[in-house]
């Protein structure tokens, strides 16, 4: 089958671009120049760039320097890439430039090709009104529209996604807590018994740490959410009209349905992108705390029968292909690889932000995709731990009473009694004999019977 191209061009000349692809010249030239892995950059900052594009465009003719006629060109198609519409049209990997030159010019390319198209219904090269770099990139330079893209696109995916996931296994959380509130249970310490809790208190720390991610992710959003639209190249707003930063950022919100705000000092949002490394800490610390707590759960689950065996949690899968019966924590350690990969991506973003040289960090497609893939990850981990673990976990009553009643360390509460050194001598004792504490402890003649079911009683010690 023959494949029918057209030719387009650019400042270095002339290349053939198969006739049905909205893309030009730079575009066809990125394909065939960064074919570095499989990965292609995340539809969400080519949506962060078209909603920057409309927005621009709005602006620039608000403020006289581009015709109605362009403006509602340039948004139609916008409107049609924010839909979904034109995803084929975007081929190019993330592993590129920098600064994303390629992709932002991908962008433009296919709002310039795609509007003739809907303007004539022709894609001749000769015919087009819009033209990618005077037109659809009026005002702006890819310096500062592609960390708007990407700021765009991340905020939108902590407030539709990541918030709600967050807040939905904190209510589960929250029944959780009350559940247990009564259940008392030994406590551990170095992983070595300690002295009682109740499996609520377990609980809650879980939901404070958790808690205290909501809270950092929700603080890292205003710095976010700070545009450079409107620096142009460096920062200062060349060939930009008066008023133009403010304006572009106004119809952002408009179009987007978010309050951002214009960044007050742009060279330092286009020299640096620390706003994306204070969300990328949020994002580690929520999976630091994840992953403490996927921790604890399969320890306190595990067994069935020579483990701790504290918890249930539910049987999704068979666990092995060997082990007839077995069940494992398959949404624990699904988590806890979650976290992992969410802070080696923090450390390519805190590596890629520290590579800025003078006006102008070039490690921005890196920083986004990674950036974006923690947000998605998160987000698809609490939901499905949340609906698949957390949810079902049930107490083992019967395990949790035998190793309160046979734990050593109920000896803590006979300190202030007969003394550290005293309540040590009657562990050791009941430890070496294979007795119980309080047979011990009478058998020392330091506690009678009575005194003993006084004062050790885990009840009261949580």
């Amino acid at each position: 089958m023959k494949i029918i191209k057209r030719i387009e061009h650019d400042t270095l000349g002339e290349v053939a671009v198969g006739a049905d692809k909205y893309w030009g010249a730079q575009t066809q030239r990125a394909v065939e120049n960064f074919t570095i892995g499989s990965r292609k950059m995340p539809f969400e900052i080519i949506e962060g760039l078209a909603y920057t594009k409309k927005a621009a465009a709005y602006a620039n003719c608000s403020l006289n320097v581009l015709s109605e006629e362009k403006r509602n060109l340039i948004a139609a198609v916008c409107d049609e890439i924010i839909a979904g519409q034109l995803t084929e049209h975007f081929p190019l990997a993330i592993w590129q430039t920098g600064s994303g030159t390629q992709t932002n010019m991908n962008v433009n390319e296919v709002i310039s090709i795609r509007g003739e198209v809907l303007r004539s219904g022709s894609s001749d090269p000769k015919s087009r009104l819009l033209s990618p770099n005077d037109d659809v990139n009026k005002s702006q330079s890819t310096n500062d529209v592609f960390p708007t893209a990407i700021r765009i696109a991340s905020t939108k995916l902590v407030f539709t996604k990541l918030i709600p996931a967050i807040e939905n296994f904190l209510k589960t959380l929250d029944k959780k807590v009350a559940e247990f509130k009564d259940i008392v249970k030994i406590g551990r310490t170095h992983l070595m018994d300690a002295t009682p809790l109740t499996l609520g208190n377990e609980f809650s720390a879980y939901k404070a740490q958790i808690d205290n991610g909501l809270r950092v992710v929700k603080a890292a959003l205003p710095h976010l959410m700070q545009l450079p639209l409107g620096g142009t190249a460096v920062g200062t707003g060349l060939n930009t009209p008066k008023g133009y930063d403010h304006t572009a950022v106004m119809f952002v919100n408009q179009f987007t349905g978010y309050n951002f705000t214009n960044c007050p000092n742009k060279f330092e949002a286009m020299a640096s992108h620390d706003a994306m490394v204070e969300m990328s800490g949020a994002l580690k610390q929520l999976a630091v705390s994840l992953m403490k707590m996927a921790n604890d759960i399969r320890l306190l689950a595990s067994g069935p029968r020579c483990g701790i065996g504290e918890i249930t949690i539910p049987a999704n899968e068979p666990g092995s292909s060997i082990m007839p019966g077995k069940v494992n924590p398959t949404q624990c350690e699904a988590l806890s690889q979650v976290c992992c990969q969410v802070i080696g991506n923090d450390v390519a973003i805190t590596t890629g932000a520290m590579q800025g040289h003078l006006q102008l960090n070039v490690f921005m497609p890196l920083i986004g995709f990674n950036l974006i893939n923690s947000i998605h990850l998160l987000s698809d981990i609490l939901n499905t731990f949340n609906a698949h673990c957390l949810s079902g976990i049930k107490p083992n009553r019967e395990n949790i009473k035998y190793y309160l009643d046979h734990s050593l360390m109920l000896a803590t509460a006979l300190n202030t009694h007969i003394g550290y050194e005293n309540a040590a001598k009657i562990v050791q004792t009941a430890h070496k004999n294979g007795s119980t504490l309080k047979e011990a402890a009478v058998t020392s003649g330091l506690v009678t019977a009575e005194e003993f079911d006084e004062w050790v009683n885990p009840q009261k010690m949580v």
